[in-house]
C-alpha cells in the first residue's frame, strides 16, 4: 500500500510539473535544433566528438577497453516521436553494444523504458537489434531482429513512437514492433512518467555476441558509432483535444494504418529472430505474460 501511495504521489507531482512543458511543446511540432543543442554528454566525453557530416551535425561515440561513452537528451518527453540516424561499428564489433533508448527518472521499481540495443558481431556476421519495453518497473519483453541491410555501411533512421495507445519501433519508417496499451486489461503501459533519450556505446562481451561466447577483440579498438539528425516530434492529438494525454479512450486517432500493419506482418515473416511471447522455455500456458494474449 505504501508503495502504491508513493507511486500515486510521484505520478501527480510529475504530471503537474510537466503541464507547462507540454503546453509549450504543443505549440511547436518538431524540434529544429541540431544534435549539439539537443543532447549532453554524461560519460566518456573524452572519447566523443561532434563534427559536420555533410549538412548535418553528427556525434561520434567511442569505446576502448577502459571506457565507453554516453549522451542524453536535455529535455524530458511525454508522448513523442524520437528519430535519429545511426551508423554502426564496421568490421569486428563483437561484444560491443550501441544503443538508443528512453528511460524515466523515477524510482527504479516503477520506471518506464523503451530500448533499442544493437549487439555487435564478428566480421561477416549480422548485427542483432535487441528491443525491450519496461512499464511500471516490469520488463522482460524482449524481441530481437535481423536487419535487412548492412547497418554499418551508411546511416539508417531508427524511431521510437510513443502515444497513449501504442509504442512503435520503426526502422527507416518501417514498423518492426508494436506494444499496445492494455492497461484496462491489467498490463502496464507508460502513461505518466516523462522520459529522456539516451544513446551509448559500451562493452557487454559477457553476453552481447552469441551469448558471450565471442569476446571483444580489443586490438580493434577504439570502436566508433555515429549519430546524426536527432529530431523530436511531439505527439499531436485530435482537433479540439488539448494534448495527447486527454485523448478519449475510444478515439481512433492513434489506430494503426494499413501500411503499419503490413510492415509489422512483413517483419514477423522475415526479420524477427526472438519473441519472448513464443519462448516455451521461459513460459508455459499459465506463466506467459498477459499482453502476449492481447497483442
Amino acid at each position: 500500500m505504501a508503495r502504491l501511495l508513493a507511486a500515486s504521489s510521484t505520478k501527480l507531482c510529475s504530471l503537474l510539473l510537466l503541464a507547462i512543458t507540454l503546453f509549450l511543446a504543443a505549440m511547436v511540432n518538431q524540434s529544429e535544433a541540431g544534435i549539439f543543442d539537443e543532447i549532453e554528454l554524461i560519460w566518456g566525453a573524452s572519447r566523443t566528438f561532434f563534427f559536420m557530416d555533410g549538412d548535418s551535425e553528427a556525434l561520434a561515440l567511442s569505446l576502448d577497453q577502459n571506457q565507453g561513452s554516453c549522451f542524453r537528451s536535455r529535455e524530458k518527453y511525454l508522448y513523442v516521436q524520437i528519430d535519429v540516424e545511426i551508423k554502426l561499428i564496421d568490421g569486428d564489433s563483437a561484444g560491443t553494444v550501441c544503443t538508443i533508448y528512453t528511460i524515466s527518472e523515477g524510482p527504479w521499481e516503477i520506471h518506464d523504458e523503451i530500448d533499442l540495443e544493437f549487439l555487435g558481431n564478428t566480421t561477416g556476421e549480422p548485427y542483432t537489434l535487441h528491443t525491450n519495453i519496461f512499464a511500471n518497473g516490469v520488463g522482460g519483453r524482449e524481441q530481437q531482429f535481423r536487419l535487412w541491410f548492412d547497418p554499418t555501411a551508411d546511416y539508417h533512421t531508427y524511431s521510437i513512437v510513443w502515444n497513449p495507445k501504442h509504442i512503435l519501433i520503426l526502422v527507416d519508417g518501417k514498423a518492426i514492433r508494436d506494444f499496445k496499451n492494455n492497461e484496462d486489461q491489467g498490463v502496464g503501459f507508460p502513461t505518466w512518467q516523462a522520459m529522456r533519450t539516451f544513446g551509448s556505446l559500451w562493452s557487454a562481451e559477457d553476453w552481447a555476441t552469441q551469448g558471450g561466447r565471442v569476446k571483444t577483440d580489443w586490438t580493434q579498438a577504439p570502436f566508433v558509432s555515429y549519430y546524426r539528425n536527432y529530431n523530436v516530434t511531439w505527439c499531436r492529438p485530435s482537433p479540439g483535444v488539448a494534448w495527447c494525454g486527454d485523448e478519449h479512450k475510444d478515439s481512433t486517432h492513434f489506430d494503426l494504418d494499413q501500411k503499419t500493419l503490413s510492415d509489422l506482418q512483413w517483419v514477423r515473416d522475415n526479420s524477427i529472430i526472438y519473441d519472448y511471447c513464443h519462448d516455451n522455455v521461459r513460459f508455459n500456458a499459465t506463466t506467459i505474460p498477459k499482453e502476449c494474449t492481447l497483442q
